[in-house]
Order: C-alpha cells, then sequence, then structure tokens
C-alpha cells in the first residue's frame, strides 16, 4: 500500500514513516504543500496522511485542490486542530477520517488497516471473515452482528494477536464505559467462541491459540 505523507515537523515525520514502513507500508514524504503537489503530479497513491498546518498551503486548501483534479485518493488529517470547526472545515475538504494530536501510531495503523486495505477472507477457528464486504459465516452459515458486536469483531480480528486499545474500542459503543465494553466482549466471546485477553490498563486482544 503506497502513502504519501505530509507532515512538517520532521521528527515527527521521521518516526511515523519509520513506524509505517515496519508495518509493510510504502510510504512517501511531503514537507509542504508545493511537495505534495509535485509528487501526486506523476505519482498516485492509495492513502493520504496529511497535516493541516503546513508550509505554502494548509492541509484542507491541498486537498481541495487535488479533489478538484478528480484526485479520490482517501484521506486521513492528522492535526491538533481539535475544535468542532477544524474538524468540519477536514470533512468538508474530503477527508475520510481525522485523528487528533498527540496519538499513537498503532493507533494510526489500526485505521488504515481496518478502512482502507483490502483483504482475503481472514480464517478464524471455524469462522471465515471477508473485511471488505464484512459479511461473517461460522460453519458456512450466515452470521449478523448487529453493528456494535460487528465493529468490535472487525477491529479485534483485523489485528488478531495484536492489542487494540480500549479507546479505540470505546468509539464504537453508544456509551463509552468499561462495563458496556466488557458486557459487549463478553456476548462476542460467547456467541463465535472467541478468544479475547483482557491486557488491564491498555486494551483486549483477539487470540489464535
Amino acid at each position: 500500500m503506497k502513502i504519501l505523507l505530509l507532515e512538517d515537523d520532521k521528527n515527527l515525520h521521521a518516526s511515523l514513516k519509520a513506524y509505517l514502513e515496519l508495518e509493510g507500508f510504502d510510504v512517501s514524504s511531503a514537507y509542504t504543500s508545493d511537495d505534495v503537489y509535485e509528487l501526486t503530479y506523476d505519482n498516485t497513491y492509495d492513502l493520504y496522511i496529511f497535516d493541516v498546518n503546513v508550509p505554502g498551503d494548509n492541509g484542507f486548501e491541498v486537498l481541495k485542490s487535488l479533489k478538484k483534479a478528480d484526485d479520490k485518493t482517501p484521506t486521513i488529517y492528522t492535526t491538533a486542530l481539535s475544535d468542532i470547526s477544524s474538524v468540519s472545515s477536514g470533512f468538508e475538504a474530503g477527508a475520510d477520517d481525522y485523528i487528533k494530536k498527540p496519538f499513537d501510531p498503532e493507533e494510526l495503523v489500526i485505521r488504515i488497516k481496518s478502512k482502507y486495505m483490502k483483504s482475503d477472507v481472514l480464517k478464524y477457528k471455524e469462522l471465515d471473515y471477508t473485511p471488505s464486504t464484512r459479511e461473517l459465516y461460522k460453519d458456512e452459515k450466515l452470521i449478523i452482528l448487529g453493528d456494535v458486536l460487528g465493529h468490535l469483531f472487525h477491529e479485534l480480528i483485523l489485528n488478531k494477536n495484536k492489542i487494540v486499545p480500549t479507546d479505540i474500542l470505546y468509539e464504537f459503543l453508544e456509551h463509552p464505559n468499561p462495563n458496556a465494553l466488557r458486557v459487549n466482549l463478553s456476548k462476542l466471546k460467547t456467541k463465535l467462541n472467541l478468544d479475547i485477553k483482557n491486557v488491564r490498563g491498555v486494551g483486549y486482544m483477539l487470540e489464535e491459540l
């Protein structure tokens, strides 16, 4: 997966690029809006990760310009601008996701894998799951989980044998709190015969024993 990273903080840029490359992504670097325009003129990407406050046009204007040129590449904003007006501007510019700084690089990878990566059927015990369509079969019978359990399962199986932070799982709950999360994960374990491990104080992990 080819990613164009726009981030003018060189230390943050270097650490994000290194982390993404360790996860197997092909990352190109841009530090200014002009860098983006130059790189996208001759290259195509699977995903843009854009900061907002960068030299030249800000990240919102950069994406607007690309969209006007019929560029449909999915885009994630990473920015310290967390007010509602800024978030709204990001989505109005055409972004698909918005992560507020500071953030854990692992959260960024989790979002990329869950939302933008095309996957074949994933197998777990007697389950067959297709992430792109979210179709789940157990012993060849279609299983309907509903929104909350479906989102939780999707996040856990895409990160099988990796810890998914509690804050990420909270995003899928109507009323996020530890008890609600435990109850829903318990339902998921019972319904699908899952081995879900609680990593105290950090998150949860779907284990393949």
